[in-house]
């Protein structure tokens, strides 16, 4: 097998077997806790641009299928994990998880001590890395000096808006990098579905007449999106509005709040929230490196709806004087737990209160 290398920021370096593209890739390196869902977590927009760690054990076990992307293409920059499965036994299996990196330009390492580098990533933090065949000094710094872009989203938002007809209330859903499963959650509720570009302006989306709006899931650091937070601040106002995830955290700072960088965030489908308003808990899906600051909650017309059980991070907020709430977890639950899809029939609910009015 090939050599292959993963060199981090603070001049760590692990030695694997290369497979997949033979592309040299750079990326922030993070890791993921589910013991499945690998398919999902690749093709996820939340991860654009990242380096993602698998910290199970075995990877590609029941293979690549054609219904679970979360998108059209892989999203993360590369895949590392400590092995490979070589034959795949799922009766939906389509190809093997190296056969999918090898015809999606994908690359990976396999054969490394994951969980010496996910520990290293909890004590030190997530941090940039860079994947290579070439330990050449110079051709790893020039890995390290290439640019990200300055908003992630803009990768991975839609280039044109585009309807979902239902016979379902309206939601106009403005797309910063969203999981094909929270559509087909709303979907199966028979939302009629209109999508727009991230930065969509708030007339836009009213000429739409929706009965609802939707901030979706994306990928990057949500203070960098301040040009899009007026749009958020008059819609909340007009019509119903539910955030997930970077949704969340966007209709935080467009009501004064503040966000902040984790240290290793939190990925994977095992995370333990509290629902505030009951005091029930969930087991959840999440993929956030950024939350929302509790302390800057204070002086706003936000609360806290749900928090994260073992950290206590903020996992869910409400507006006070609109209608309208978010949540940091995914409740389209793919992959993960279905505890939490009850937070769109509340979103049902409340659309279905503010037509009556």
């Amino acid at each position: 097998m090939m050599e292959r290398y993963l060199v981090l920021k603070n001049g760590s370096v692990y030695k694997g077997h290369a497979f997949g593209s033979k592309k040299a890739v750079n990326g922030e390196v993070v890791f993921s806790t589910g013991m499945t869902g690998y398919q999902e977590t690749i093709t996820d927009p939340s991860y654009y641009g990242q380096i993602m760690v698998f910290t199970n054990p075995l990877i590609g076990n029941y293979g690549i299928t054609t219904g679970d992307d979360e998108s059209l293409h892989p999203q993360v920059k590369a895949i590392i994990a400590h092995e490979i499965a070589k034959y795949p036994s799922n009766y939906r299996c389509k190809m093997t998880l190296t056969r999918y990196a090898e015809k999606q330009d994908l690359p990976g390492i396999s054969g490394i001590d994951t969980r010496r580098l996910t520990k290293e990533i909890r004590d030190q933090g997530s941090m940039p890395g860079v994947i290579t065949d070439d330990l050449n000094h110079e051709n790893v710094n020039q890995l390290f000096d290439q640019k990200t872009p300055n908003k992630l989203s803009d990768m991975t938002t839609i280039e044109n808006s585009y309807p979902a007809p239902n016979d379902g209330p309206k939601i106009a859903i403005i797309d910063y990098g969203i999981k094909n499963s929270i559509m087909k959650q709303l979907s199966k509720r028979h939302a009629n579905m209109v999508v727009f570009q991230s930065n969509v302006s708030a007339k836009t989306v009213l000429d739409s007449y929706p009965d609802a709006v939707m901030l979706s899931n994306g990928p990057g650091d949500p203070e960098k999106m301040s040009d899009v937070l007026p749009t958020i601040q008059t819609l909340e106002h007009q019509l119903p509005l539910m955030g997930i995830c970077f949704g969340n955290q966007l209709l935080a700072l467009a009501n004064g709040a503040k966000t902040y960088k984790m240290k290793f965030g939190h990925r994977g489908f095992n995370h333990a929230v509290k629902d505030l308003t009951t005091g029930k808990c969930y087991f959840t899906s999440q993929n956030h490196g950024y939350a929302v600051d509790r302390n800057s909650l204070k002086g706003t017309n936000l609360e806290t709806w749900f928090e994260e059980i073992n950290d206590h991070t903020v996992e869910g907020i409400k507006v006070k004087d609109c209608n309208a709430f978010s949540v940091q977890f995914h409740p389209d639950a793919s992959p993960g737990p279905h505890d939490a899809l009850y937070v769109f029939d509340q979103f049902f609910e409340m659309i279905k209160q503010s037509q009556k009015k």
